[in-house]
Parts: structure tokens; sequence; C-alpha cells
């Protein structure tokens, strides 16, 4: 597995990685998912050869805060320490960074995988976050 700069968006391969993890929110919308892309702040992708596996993509301005939008690997990939892997790249590509934050799922499989890469809830730290619904 190689992790390197997701700089040249092929539709087609980020559709099936989507796709695969079932975030049609984000598929059903492809030129909102494109522009998403282009205009992120970092995106990184796994590859096995040339096998797109994974993605994380952050945005933010890379000094104070990074917030770390999405984080996919491909359903069969799953549980092969890609994830870890492409969040610890982010982790010291902006280790001088502040505030590292994201926002996902409320299960045990999500909150544990956060929590074993150092990520604390934000309760825990006396703060809170709001989303405009």
């Amino acid at each position: 597995m190689e992790i390197r700069e997701y700089k040249n968006y092929k539709e087609n391969e980020i559709i099936n990685l989507y796709s695969s993890v079932a975030w049609t929110a984000y598929t059903d919308n492809l030129t909102s998912l494109k522009a998403g892309f282009q205009n992120s702040l970092l995106t990184l992708a796994a590859y096995d050869n040339d096998q797109l596996l994974g993605v994380i993509r952050t945005v933010g301005d890379g000094q104070t805060i990074v917030y770390i939008q999405d984080i996919l690997v491909l359903l069969e990939y799953q549980r092969k320490h890609i994830g870890i892997a492409l969040v610890q790249v982010v982790l010291e590509r902006f280790r001088e960074v502040r505030q590292i934050v994201l926002a996902t799922n409320n299960t045990p499989k999500t909150i544990a995988f956060y929590e074993y890469l150092g990520f604390v809830q934000l309760t825990k730290m006396d703060c809170y976050g709001f989303m405009k619904a």
C-alpha cells in the first residue's frame, strides 16, 4: 500500500469508493463532491498499485485548525489499518496545528477507532460541538 496526495480527481474511482460505504449523500451531487475535493486543504489516497483503497480529505487553514472532513476505505479493505495509516499521515503533516477535529457517527466502532488514534470526545474536554441543521 502507498499513501500519496490525491491531486487528480477521477470521478469513477471516487464514486466506487463512496458507494462502497453507502455515502450516497455525496454521490447524489457529483458536482459538489468534485468541488469539495478541489477546494480541500489536503487530500490523501491509499493505493494498492493503481487501485484506490481509501481517502482522507481535510479542510481548514492548516495553521490553527484542520478538520478531517472525510475518511473512508473500500468496504472490502476495512480493518486492514488503511484508515489508521491515512489518519496518522494527516496527524504527522499537521503536528503543529493546535486543533485537529472531526465529526463522526456515534457508534462503538467509530468511537473506538478515533480514540485509538488519540482523539478525545469534545464533552470530555468540557466543550460542545454544534452543527446547523
